[in-house]
């Protein structure tokens, strides 16, 4: 099988990928898997050989995810695999965002060498800045790399508030007992002086810090952005700057209007780029590539549904089908027409599509798998043979 790369992957990812069984590399015109980090896939053809695409990260709006669905292929990211090396950073920010650590790094570099000592004691007044232990943060976004954040920032002596309306039950157990879980967002602007964003870029969030957010917020309130820049509304977060009522802004995101604007530090997209969150991030890619091709169990799909079905028999029949009624029903009377026994069959539905494995010890020709193709509100059919 061959997994098309259109970014520089880990080798610590790639090498669990079976030398017997994959091929890896850039050079396909068709292969079974795409393996990406950046690379914007909205302008690609797929190839019909295309079964999944792993992204190795979190954020997926660099792919085309409806067109995907519409040609039955299973798109991935990987939750979690870059957590800790974002919760860092965001630490890391909350302290430049106070103590001037920036302005005053730039401010000694402009120093002359004679008398240094004495014109460094005489100029950090300032630089002062506030410390962040007894500090209310409030943590918008509590999925892996949220509920890491409040739990590091709380051991730091901070008060903080987490909102989330849909928390997983696993972010929920995860969550330190003394941070506030928070049902509205009008309580963290009205109460926190640091506010930082975890969470994705969707028609609900975009600017979801806008012009009446910031008018709710505290005076000098402190934000920090490792998330997606749209969440911010850049022309609102200018002007409350301006006026003083932001006292910084911390972002990963690089854009002209905020460059030279002050209070801003920018960094270089730097939240995952650690050695480890890359070789985390495509190890757990690689491995549910693997597992999807493989096996036909699908985990961690951001356009399709969860299914992992045990082996059972030697042959699996995979489809990915329309959220329609009686389908499953259709899947069950075409296999008996041709004489296919079921011995194990499930099915589980998001949204407009659903997945259903079929297993059975009897041999699937290609008439039968064509049948089940050509049949309405089928998208996508294939059979894996499985060792037992």
């Amino acid at each position: 099988m061959k997994v098309q790369l259109l970014n520089k992957i880990s080798a610590e990812g790639l090498r669990h990928f079976d030398d017997q069984l994959y091929e890896t590399g850039n050079q396909f015109e068709d292969y079974d898997a795409i393996l990406v980090r950046s690379a914007n896939l909205h302008d690609l053809a797929f190839p019909a050989s295309l079964k999944c695409i792993a992204r190795a990260g979190a954020g997926v709006n660099n792919i085309p995810l409806d067109r995907c669905s519409e040609q039955g292929i299973v798109v991935f990211n990987t939750p979690g695999a870059n957590a800790n090396a974002v919760k860092e950073l965001t630490i890391a920010a909350l302290l430049l965002s106070s103590r001037k650590i920036v302005k005053g790094i730039e401010w000694v570099k402009t120093l002359e060498p004679e008398g240094i000592g004495k014109t460094v004691e005489k100029g950090k007044s300032q630089f002062v800045g506030p410390e962040i232990m007894g500090k209310k943060l409030g943590v918008i976004g509590l999925g892996a790399i949220g509920v890491q954040v409040a739990n590091a920032a709380a051991a730091l002596g901070m008060d903080v508030y987490g909102y989330d309306p849909y928390i997983s039950v696993s972010a929920a157990w995860t969550l330190k007992a003394r941070i506030h879980h928070i049902t509205q967002l009008k309580t963290i602007f009205e109460e926190c002086d640091y506010i930082t964003l975890h969470l994705p870029l969707l028609d609900s969030t975009k600017n979801m810090l806008n012009d009446e957010a910031f008018a709710q917020m505290k005076d000098g309130v402190r934000i920090v952005n490792f998330s997606r820049d749209a969440l911010v509304d850049e022309t609102a977060m200018i002007n409350w700057l301006e006026k003083g009522k932001v006292a910084a802004y911390v972002t990963d995101f690089a854009s002209a209007a905020l460059l030279k604007q002050e209070n801003v530090i920018i960094t270089p997209h730097l939240g995952a780029s650690t050695p480890e969150s890359e070789d985390n991030c495509a190890r757990m890619a690689v491995e549910e590539i693997r597992e999807y091709l493989e096996t036909g169990n699908i985990r961690n799909s951001v356009n399709l549904p969860a299914l992992n079905l045990e082996k059972t028999a030697k042959n699996r029949i995979c489809i990915i089908n329309r959220n329609v009624p009686k389908m499953v029903a259709k899947i069950s009377s075409l296999l008996g027409q041709y004489g296919i026994n079921i011995e194990t069959m499930a099915n589980k539905a998001r949204g407009e599509y659903a997945y259903t494995i079929v297993e059975t010890n009897d041999d699937v020709d290609d008439q039968t798998l064509q049948e089940i193709r050509n049949s309405e509100g089928i998208i996508n059919v294939r059979i894996i043979q499985q060792t037992m």
